[in-house]
């Protein structure tokens, strides 16, 4: 019986492992998905916040839109637009228009206890349009003054 050196893998346990897998979720209706912004563990006078006192007094979250709801893309995803035609980049894929009103990338202020957590990743939430709070914009000081 031959034997397959500790470095390689036997035939059997190779079919038996799971592939890995990546998922994208696709948000239905007027929802976006949001991933949760980690609040800073200092306060802005240098102390440190236990995790328990922070979420405990937090009333609402802060979180990035990752996807939103879409139109269903055409049927030629690749899409060249006039503006494009002339210069030599790759076409511009056409994932379908944005339908939940909410702009993709923004920041959104949501209340803690809304949206549904994405089972396979804690900071995910799938939220409706209609529990946004507000649109975050992020100003750093040196940009105020």
């Amino acid at each position: 019986m031959a034997r397959t050196p500790k470095n390689q893998p036997d035939e059997d346990e190779t079919a038996d492992t799971p592939a890995r897998v990546s998922r994208h979720i696709q948000p239905l209706g007027p929802r976006v998905l949001v991933r949760v912004v980690k609040s800073p563990d200092r306060s802005e006078a240098g102390l440190y916040l236990p995790q328990g006192l922070k979420d405990g007094n937090a009333m609402a979250l802060l979180g990035e839109v990752v996807e939103v709801a879409r139109t269903m893309p055409k049927a030629d995803p690749l899409v060249e637009s006039e503006d494009e035609a002339d210069e030599e980049d790759e076409p511009v894929v056409d994932l379908g228009k944005n339908v939940s009103g909410v702009p993709l990338g923004a920041n959104v202020l949501f209340e803690k206890d809304r949206g549904v957590v994405v089972p396979w990743d804690d900071t995910l939430r799938l939220l409706e349009v209609r529990h946004v709070l507000a649109i975050v914009d992020i100003i750093s000081e040196d940009e105020i003054q």
